[in-house]
């Protein structure tokens, strides 16, 4: 009675932290360690009642001779529950770097590339109330704001894939009973036990924590608590950028009265967002680089940072992408550059997209009729064939071409809350 009302607590719980209605394909990512196995089996006791089919995959890093063994493994489990089973090899570590980091971004291009493969449109993973609270602790340790002891998502855009975190309400402990409780078997990790990474010792802070109340469920109500502040912040933000920001074909004109007045949480989401829109999604600047140019611009300096320039312009400043960034960036007519630009026009053989430059600027005589900064008009696609240019449809010579953002850039407003 117990082991059944423990299970049905467990799978009202996972149930809660996933979209109402589920995919018709939903991928679940299982090392064969305790939290994704048992993230697994919930998921099947959840798919024989709602109409999705669950795919299993479990990612080899080759790192570790067992790790062959613990993929069988997960497979005859997933074969036994009816679900299909695939193995993912990452052999793509020359042994610089960050060990760690380059394994889980590895692991992340392997699922997202199955999931395509198969037609998946979202990925369950195994992180739990104990991951949000080691995340939680290692981030107080990095002076975090607001957005960092927000903690891991419970939903988060990757490529197209949505990735679901069902599990941040429920510990280890739990699962482990529940496994035990349905006579499952798991592996246990031994980089678990290694203290050189700084999740393991924050692990073992966590323990010392319990005396004063603290646990890995409080401190992931605590992170739930902010995730809510966060979204909060995001649509003020948003609203804030709709007074004091405006779109100029890729740019991002901010109003410099505007923005020096408010709060400074505000203007730094306000300039990161812009940041990110422009130069594409990925690790934002440094704090202290995003402080120098909120200052720059409450100032009217010029600046640089993440990517993008800061043109101050009369009573605004202007971002845009930065020259340097872009200059060696080189496509087909028919290709996206930037990953933001898709150019249209006649078929020309030989031409190819670069940025404008300053020497395509000198070819463009009528570029500032455009209102635009000429720094920000550099960083602009322009269709070549050899050294002439032929079409800069930003800069005011469109000459039968045009320039449009991919249908899968975001629009900018919208974008203050879809990170």
């Amino acid at each position: 009675m117990f082991l059944r009302r423990h299970s049905e607590n467990l799978l009202a719980e996972l149930r809660a932290r996933l979209p109402e209605r589920l995919p018709r394909k939903l991928g679940v990512a299982v090392s064969g360690g305790g939290d994704s196995v048992a993230l697994m089996h919930l998921l099947h006791e959840i798919a024989q009642t709602e109409t999705t089919t669950v795919f299993v995959a479990t990612v080899d890093h080759g790192l570790r001779p067992e790790a062959r063994q613990e993929a069988e493994a997960v497979s005859r489990q997933a074969a036994a529950l009816g679900m299909a089973h695939d193995t993912l090899h990452w052999a793509g570590w020359d042994g610089a770097g960050n060990l760690q980091d380059h394994a889980r971004q590895a692991r992340y291009k392997l699922l997202a590339d199955w999931t395509r493969e198969r037609g998946i449109d979202a990925m369950a993973l195994g992180h739990t109330a104990d991951d949000q609270a080691e995340t939680l602790l290692m981030r107080l340790g990095r002076s975090s704001g607001v957005t960092g002891l927000s903690g891991m998502s419970a939903s988060r855009q990757l490529e197209g894939l949505t990735l679901l975190r069902p599990m941040l309400g429920i510990t280890r402990k739990d699962l482990r009973a529940y496994l035990a409780g349905i006579g499952a078997s798991w592996v246990e990790d031994p980089s678990n036990q290694d203290t050189r990474f700084d999740r393991i010792k924050a692990r073992e802070a966590l323990c010392g924590l319990k005396p004063l109340g603290i646990d890995a469920l409080s401190l992931s109500r605590v992170a739930d608590n902010l995730a809510q502040a966060h979204a909060a912040l995001g649509v003020f933000a948003q609203e804030s950028a709709r007074n004091v920001a405006q779109v100029e074909q890729g740019d991002v004109k901010v109003d410099r009265a505007g923005f020096a007045a408010l709060p400074k949480e505000i203007r730094r989401r306000v300039l990161v967002r812009s940041l990110a829109w422009i130069a594409g999604q990925g690790y934002p600047p440094r704090q202290a680089a995003v402080e120098q140019a909120m200052e720059a611009m409450t100032d009217g300096r010029p600046g640089s940072v993440g990517g993008c320039l800061l043109v101050p312009k009369g009573n605004s400043v202007w971002i845009c992408r930065e020259f340097r960034t872009v200059e060696a960036q080189v496509s087909a007519s028919d290709e996206v550059w930037d990953g933001k630009w898709v150019l249209s026009g006649p078929e020309i053989s030989g031409a190819e997209i670069r940025a404008l430059g300053e020497d395509g600027l000198r070819q463009v005589p009528d570029w500032r009729e455009t209102g635009r900064p000429r720094l920000a008009l550099s960083a602009t696609p322009a269709v070549w064939k050899g050294e002439t240019v032929l079409a800069a449809p930003l800069a005011g010579f469109a000459n039968g071409w045009r320039a449009d953002t991919s249908p899968e850039w975001p629009e900018f407003y919208a974008s203050f809350l879809s990170h």
